[in-house]
């Protein structure tokens, strides 16, 4: 349910306040980039409204005026992640945005476009959704998560939570988005393979990881920390790497594993997962929606709905 969609006055509201989309981030040699997030909806920044008495009048279309403590209040409507910029940046689009909706209202009034049969029934309905949206909203703010549903989707999503610190060492071959490095020469796919088993070796009889590292590995990012990755979560790695990383034992060296940068030989120094009780926030936020899915079908037996299936039946 998108709960703004149906909102007449909300939704252009919420479309007026500029969005910068986030730079993306530079390619990871040991997978896929780093996700950042990047939605359709405006991310918050920090913003907050001048110290202004609110009874002070701030702007005026004709003869309706709006006070600082109405504008304020206006703001408390919008979607939270966007309340922050409407505060701060965004405070002058949104009142450019609440102009245009007086300025458009009012000439609608005076050639009584109010009137109009259609009006009056999208009126009904759009006051019937919106508080429908308003009770629901509120109804999930204060309903309780049942602690088996909230340990069932834990358990069925744990892998989700769990995170890996390794280090890697990466043997391009020809082919490979990786730049070749200076003077290095361009190795086929079985001289690459070769090459990190050899280098594997030279670990397993002992070899600094984090030395070679820095001397081998084709990973310039990584290897000049020693092929330290730092700590990632599943999905942020090309699949062959993130299957592995979360498999091998602590501690241990992986034997070469190809993708498309090239043969990767990886030392997981540690996993953690994140705990119930850690997690429980997030799950009660993907729960939620199901809460109130629930709720609707109990409104629906409790009150007795009809539906003509003659006229509502796939033909």
């Amino acid at each position: 349910m998108n709960v703004f969609r149906t909102a007449a006055v909300l939704l252009p509201l919420t479309c007026l306040v500029a969005q910068t989309p986030p730079p993306k981030p530079a390619p990871n040699p040991a997978g896929t980039p780093i996700p950042t997030v990047q939605s359709e909806i405006i991310q918050p920044q920090a913003g907050e409204l001048p110290k202004v008495d609110p009874d002070k009048v701030i702007l005026s279309v004709g003869t309706e005026k709006l006070t600082a403590g109405e504008f304020a209040r206006i703001i408390e409507t919008l979607p939270e992640n966007v309340r922050g910029q409407a505060r701060g940046a965004g405070r002058r689009q949104l009142a450019e945005g609440l102009i245009k909706i007086k300025l458009l209202a009012q000439e609608a009034r005076k050639v009584k476009a109010d009137q109009d049969p259609m009006y009056n029934i999208q009126k009904a309905y759009q006051i019937d959704n919106l508080l429908a949206v308003f009770f629901i909203n509120n109804y999930l703010l204060t309903a309780k998560i049942d602690d088996a549903e909230a340990h069932k989707y834990y358990e069925a999503h744990k892998g989700e939570y769990e995170r890996a610190k390794a280090r890697h060492i990466l043997i391009r071959m020809q082919g490979s988005p990786v730049p070749l490095r200076p003077g290095q020469k361009e190795l086929s796919d079985a001289e690459a393979l070769a090459k990190s088993q050899e280098i594997r070796k030279k670990l397993a009889a002992g070899a600094d990881f984090a030395a070679l590292a820095k001397e081998e590995s084709d990973d310039s990012g990584s290897g000049a920390n020693g092929g330290d990755l730092g700590t990632f979560g599943h999905g942020q790695m090309v699949p062959a790497f993130d299957q592995t990383a979360f498999s091998l034992p602590i501690g241990q060296l992986s034997e070469p594993v190809k993708t498309q940068f090239g043969y990767h030989i990886i030392k997981v120094e540690e996993r953690t997962s994140k705990t119930l009780e850690e997690m429980r926030p997030e799950i009660g936020k993907k729960l939620r929606p199901d809460l109130a899915q629930k709720y609707i079908a109990e409104l629906r037996k409790q009150v007795g709905v009809t539906v003509d299936e003659s006229l509502f039946a796939p033909k």
